[in-house]
C-alpha cells in the first residue's frame, strides 16, 4: 500500500506544476524594436491587454498630422478614428488552456485589422501569433518583459 501511494501522492502534488500558471503572463511587455509596451491585465476570468506607452507618441514630420498624437485613423469603425493609440485595449478574451493563452483576439491599429491570437510563455519571452482562420496562417511577434 506504501508503495502506491508515495507515486500517487507526487502524481497530484505535480498536476499545478504541469498545468502552469494563467497569471504568469501578467505585468507590461514590450514589443519588438520596443515600439510600444502593453500591460496584460485579468479582465474577469479572462486576459486583456493595453498600450501604456509608445516610442512614438507624435506622427512624424513626414506625415499629414505630424507632430499630432497618434489616434486609431485606420480602425474600421470610423467613430474610433479620434481616439488615441496609447490607452487602447488591442489584446481581448483570451482563456487560458493547456500552458497557452488562446480563443482571443489582437488588434493591429497600424493596419486597422482585428486578429485571431494565441500567446504562450516561453521562458521570459511572450510567442504572440496573430492569424487568420488557422494558426499556420500568421505571424509571431516575440514580446520581452518590460523592465
Amino acid at each position: 500500500m506504501r508503495g502506491v501511494l508515495v507515486p500517487v501522492l507526487l502524481v497530484l502534488l505535480s498536476i499545478p506544476l504541469l498545468a502552469g500558471d494563467a497569471d504568469a503572463i501578467l505585468g507590461i511587455w514590450s514589443t519588438p524594436e520596443n515600439k510600444s509596451k502593453v500591460e496584460i491585465y485579468k479582465c474577469g476570468d479572462k486576459y486583456c491587454g493595453k498600450i501604456t506607452d509608445l516610442k512614438e507618441k507624435v506622427y512624424p514630420a513626414d506625415d499629414k498630422d505630424a507632430g499630432k498624437t497618434k489616434v486609431d485613423r485606420k480602425n474600421p469603425d470610423k467613430s474610433k478614428h479620434s481616439d488615441p493609440v496609447l490607452g487602447l485595449e488591442l489584446m481581448k478574451d483570451f482563456k487560458f488552456k493547456n500552458n497557452v493563452w488562446q480563443s482571443g483576439t489582437i488588434y493591429d491599429p497600424e493596419k486597422g485589422k482585428t486578429y485571431r491570437c494565441k500567446v504562450k510563455l516561453d521562458g521570459g519571452k511572450l510567442n504572440v501569433r496573430g492569424y487568420v482562420g488557422i494558426p499556420t496562417l500568421g505571424r509571431t511577434s516575440i514580446w520581452t518583459r518590460a523592465e
